[in-house]
Protein backbone atom coordinates (compact mmCIF):
# COMPACT_ATOMS: atom_id res chain seq x y z
CA UNK A 1 0.00 0.00 0.00
CA UNK A 2 1.68 3.53 -1.17
CA UNK A 3 1.98 5.81 1.56
CA UNK A 4 2.00 9.72 1.60
CA UNK A 5 4.98 11.59 -0.26
CA UNK A 6 6.09 7.91 -0.91
CA UNK A 7 8.97 8.05 -3.53
CA UNK A 8 9.82 4.77 -4.67
CA UNK A 9 7.89 2.02 -5.60
CA UNK A 10 5.46 -0.30 -3.29
CA UNK A 11 6.85 -3.29 -1.28
CA UNK A 12 7.17 -5.99 -3.79
CA UNK A 13 4.71 -9.31 -2.96
CA UNK A 14 5.32 -11.24 -5.72
CA UNK A 15 9.07 -12.52 -6.99
CA UNK A 16 8.17 -10.58 -10.79
CA UNK A 17 7.80 -7.55 -8.55
CA UNK A 18 10.89 -8.31 -7.03
CA UNK A 19 12.82 -8.63 -10.34
CA UNK A 20 11.27 -5.71 -11.55
CA UNK A 21 12.68 -3.38 -8.40
CA UNK A 22 16.19 -4.74 -8.77
CA UNK A 23 15.77 -3.99 -12.56
CA UNK A 24 14.67 -0.57 -11.66
CA UNK A 25 17.61 -0.12 -9.20
CA UNK A 26 19.87 -1.12 -11.41
CA UNK A 27 19.19 1.18 -14.34
CA UNK A 28 18.44 4.16 -11.91
CA UNK A 29 22.31 3.69 -10.32
CA UNK A 30 23.49 3.75 -14.44
CA UNK A 31 21.49 6.83 -15.31
CA UNK A 32 22.56 8.51 -11.97
CA UNK A 33 26.61 7.97 -12.85
CA UNK A 34 25.90 8.96 -17.00
CA UNK A 35 24.42 12.11 -15.29
CA UNK A 36 27.33 12.51 -12.70
CA UNK A 37 29.67 12.25 -15.56
CA UNK A 38 27.68 14.41 -17.87
CA UNK A 39 27.65 17.21 -15.18
CA UNK A 40 31.61 16.94 -14.43
CA UNK A 41 32.14 17.67 -18.72
CA UNK A 42 29.98 20.18 -18.45
CA UNK A 43 31.54 21.58 -15.33
CA UNK A 44 35.33 21.44 -16.52
CA UNK A 45 34.46 22.79 -20.04
CA UNK A 46 33.31 25.80 -18.65
CA UNK A 47 35.88 26.23 -16.32
CA UNK A 48 39.01 25.42 -18.09
CA UNK A 49 40.88 28.64 -18.70
CA UNK A 50 43.51 26.02 -21.73
CA UNK A 51 42.34 23.91 -25.03
CA UNK A 52 44.34 21.56 -25.83
CA UNK A 53 44.63 21.23 -29.82
CA UNK A 54 45.02 17.65 -29.83
CA UNK A 55 42.05 16.62 -28.13
CA UNK A 56 39.86 18.26 -30.61
CA UNK A 57 40.58 15.28 -33.34
CA UNK A 58 41.29 12.22 -31.24
CA UNK A 59 40.57 8.98 -32.91
CA UNK A 60 41.09 7.66 -29.30
CA UNK A 61 37.81 9.53 -27.99
CA UNK A 62 35.81 8.49 -30.82
CA UNK A 63 36.05 5.35 -30.47
CA UNK A 64 35.21 5.23 -26.82
CA UNK A 65 32.20 7.66 -26.78
CA UNK A 66 30.92 5.25 -29.49
CA UNK A 67 31.93 1.90 -27.52
CA UNK A 68 31.16 2.92 -24.30
CA UNK A 69 27.31 4.05 -24.60
CA UNK A 70 26.90 0.38 -26.54
CA UNK A 71 27.98 -1.10 -23.88
CA UNK A 72 26.08 0.56 -21.47
CA UNK A 73 23.09 0.30 -23.82
CA UNK A 74 24.03 -3.76 -23.48
CA UNK A 75 23.91 -3.61 -19.63
CA UNK A 76 20.51 -2.19 -19.97
CA UNK A 77 18.66 -4.37 -22.88
CA UNK A 78 19.88 -8.03 -21.49
CA UNK A 79 18.28 -7.57 -17.87
CA UNK A 80 14.91 -5.57 -19.84
CA UNK A 81 14.70 -8.80 -21.95
CA UNK A 82 15.19 -11.03 -19.23
CA UNK A 83 11.86 -9.78 -17.59
CA UNK A 84 10.04 -9.56 -20.58
CA UNK A 85 10.47 -13.19 -20.96
CA UNK A 86 9.75 -13.76 -17.81
CA UNK A 87 6.34 -11.97 -17.26
CA UNK A 88 5.09 -14.25 -20.18
CA UNK A 89 6.13 -17.58 -18.23
CA UNK A 90 2.47 -19.26 -17.79
CA UNK A 91 4.34 -22.08 -15.90
CA UNK A 92 0.90 -24.84 -14.66
CA UNK A 93 -1.38 -22.22 -13.07
CA UNK A 94 -3.28 -23.57 -9.73
CA UNK A 95 -6.38 -21.22 -10.12
CA UNK A 96 -7.51 -19.51 -13.41
CA UNK A 97 -9.82 -16.30 -12.96
CA UNK A 98 -11.40 -14.41 -15.54
CA UNK A 99 -11.66 -10.79 -14.95
CA UNK A 100 -14.10 -8.60 -17.09
CA UNK A 101 -13.71 -4.84 -16.94
CA UNK A 102 -17.09 -2.49 -16.92
CA UNK A 103 -18.54 0.65 -16.97
CA UNK A 104 -17.30 0.76 -13.87
CA UNK A 105 -16.34 -1.93 -12.09
CA UNK A 106 -15.02 -5.52 -12.48
CA UNK A 107 -16.24 -9.14 -12.54
CA UNK A 108 -14.36 -11.82 -11.34
CA UNK A 109 -15.10 -15.48 -12.39
CA UNK A 110 -13.25 -18.40 -10.61
CA UNK A 111 -13.27 -20.69 -13.78
CA UNK A 112 -12.03 -23.89 -12.21
CA UNK A 113 -15.22 -23.76 -10.13
CA UNK A 114 -19.09 -24.24 -11.07
CA UNK A 115 -21.41 -20.83 -10.48
CA UNK A 116 -18.35 -18.94 -8.12
CA UNK A 117 -18.45 -15.46 -9.61
CA UNK A 118 -19.01 -12.10 -8.30
CA UNK A 119 -19.25 -8.24 -9.31
CA UNK A 120 -16.63 -6.36 -7.39
CA UNK A 121 -18.07 -2.37 -6.87
CA UNK A 122 -15.90 0.05 -5.14
CA UNK A 123 -17.36 0.78 -1.47
CA UNK A 124 -18.86 4.59 -1.20
CA UNK A 125 -16.99 6.96 0.75
CA UNK A 126 -20.07 7.60 3.30
CA UNK A 127 -19.92 3.42 3.81
CA UNK A 128 -16.80 2.49 4.53
CA UNK A 129 -15.63 1.63 8.00
CA UNK A 130 -12.75 2.39 10.19
CA UNK A 131 -9.51 1.33 8.75
CA UNK A 132 -10.70 0.72 5.03
CA UNK A 133 -9.34 3.01 2.36
CA UNK A 134 -11.15 5.66 0.47
CA UNK A 135 -11.62 4.86 -3.68
CA UNK A 136 -9.89 1.89 -3.03
CA UNK A 137 -12.09 -0.64 -1.18
CA UNK A 138 -14.86 -2.85 -3.07
CA UNK A 139 -16.92 -4.86 -1.29
CA UNK A 140 -15.99 -8.35 -2.74
CA UNK A 141 -12.49 -8.95 -3.38
CA UNK A 142 -10.67 -11.43 -5.05
CA UNK A 143 -9.42 -14.08 -2.94
CA UNK A 144 -6.32 -16.24 -4.27
CA UNK A 145 -3.96 -18.70 -2.24
CA UNK A 146 -0.16 -18.25 -0.81
CA UNK A 147 2.56 -19.53 -2.78
CA UNK A 148 0.32 -20.67 -5.91
CA UNK A 149 0.58 -19.80 -9.42
CA UNK A 150 -2.12 -17.50 -10.73
CA UNK A 151 -3.63 -17.31 -14.23
CA UNK A 152 -5.65 -14.08 -14.92
CA UNK A 153 -7.78 -14.00 -17.89
CA UNK A 154 -8.58 -10.34 -18.56
CA UNK A 155 -11.12 -8.62 -20.94
CA UNK A 156 -13.72 -5.87 -21.16
CA UNK A 157 -17.53 -5.72 -22.13
CA UNK A 158 -17.63 -2.26 -23.25
CA UNK A 159 -14.76 0.01 -23.20
CA UNK A 160 -10.73 -0.47 -22.99
CA UNK A 161 -9.86 -1.03 -19.06
CA UNK A 162 -6.48 -1.68 -17.79
CA UNK A 163 -6.44 -4.46 -14.63
CA UNK A 164 -3.42 -3.05 -12.88
CA UNK A 165 -1.73 -4.35 -9.31
CA UNK A 166 1.58 -2.64 -8.41
CA UNK A 167 2.58 -4.55 -5.39
CA UNK A 168 2.27 -7.30 -7.65
CA UNK A 169 3.78 -6.25 -10.85
CA UNK A 170 1.12 -6.44 -12.60
CA UNK A 171 -0.70 -4.25 -15.27
CA UNK A 172 -2.85 -5.99 -18.50
CA UNK A 173 -4.80 -4.02 -20.58
CA UNK A 174 -8.49 -5.09 -21.23
CA UNK A 175 -10.10 -4.76 -24.52
CA UNK A 176 -13.43 -5.61 -25.24
CA UNK A 177 -13.32 -8.93 -27.78
CA UNK A 178 -10.04 -9.67 -27.13
CA UNK A 179 -8.82 -12.16 -23.85
CA UNK A 180 -5.90 -11.11 -22.58
CA UNK A 181 -4.10 -13.18 -19.58
CA UNK A 182 -1.12 -13.02 -17.17
CA UNK A 183 0.06 -15.23 -14.31
CA UNK A 184 1.86 -14.30 -10.86
CA UNK A 185 2.31 -15.99 -7.53
CA UNK A 186 1.56 -14.00 -4.49
CA UNK A 187 4.68 -14.69 -1.63
CA UNK A 188 3.08 -13.66 1.38
CA UNK A 189 -0.52 -12.85 2.69
CA UNK A 190 -2.15 -9.74 2.09
CA UNK A 191 -4.53 -7.64 0.70
CA UNK A 192 -2.85 -5.39 -2.24
CA UNK A 193 -4.78 -2.62 -4.07
CA UNK A 194 -4.95 -1.25 -7.99
CA UNK A 195 -6.91 0.54 -9.60
CA UNK A 196 -8.07 0.70 -13.32
CA UNK A 197 -5.31 2.19 -15.25
CA UNK A 198 -6.68 3.41 -18.51
CA UNK A 199 -8.76 6.15 -18.86
CA UNK A 200 -12.70 4.27 -19.33
CA UNK A 201 -15.15 7.31 -18.95
CA UNK A 202 -16.23 9.68 -16.12
CA UNK A 203 -15.97 7.25 -13.45
CA UNK A 204 -12.65 5.89 -14.47
CA UNK A 205 -11.28 6.36 -10.70
CA UNK A 206 -14.40 4.42 -9.08
CA UNK A 207 -13.28 0.69 -10.28
CA UNK A 208 -11.02 -0.50 -7.87
CA UNK A 209 -8.75 -3.36 -7.62
CA UNK A 210 -8.83 -5.35 -4.50
CA UNK A 211 -6.94 -8.58 -4.05
CA UNK A 212 -6.60 -10.66 -0.84
CA UNK A 213 -3.93 -13.46 -0.83
CA UNK A 214 -4.69 -16.07 1.99
CA UNK A 215 -2.97 -19.68 2.93
CA UNK A 216 -4.68 -22.65 0.60
CA UNK A 217 -6.93 -23.79 3.63
CA UNK A 218 -8.82 -20.33 4.23
CA UNK A 219 -8.86 -19.81 0.23
CA UNK A 220 -10.65 -23.71 0.23
CA UNK A 221 -13.14 -22.22 3.30
CA UNK A 222 -13.89 -19.29 1.27
CA UNK A 223 -14.70 -20.88 -1.69
CA UNK A 224 -17.04 -23.75 -0.04
CA UNK A 225 -19.14 -20.40 1.27
CA UNK A 226 -19.21 -18.76 -1.86
CA UNK A 227 -20.28 -21.50 -3.58
CA UNK A 228 -23.01 -22.35 -0.88
CA UNK A 229 -24.02 -18.78 -1.07
CA UNK A 230 -24.44 -19.14 -4.79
Amino acid sequence: MAHPSQLGFQDAASPLMEELLHFHDHALMIVFLISTLVLYIIVAMVTAKFTDKLILDSQEIEIIWTVLPAIILILIALPSLRILYLMDEINDPHLTIKAMGHQWYWSYEYTDYEDLGFDSYMIPTQDLTPGQFRLLEADHRMVIPVDSPVRVLISAEDVLHSWAVPSLGVKVDAVPGRLNQTTFIVNRPGVFYGQCSEICGANHSFMPIVVEAVPLEHFENWTSLMVEDA
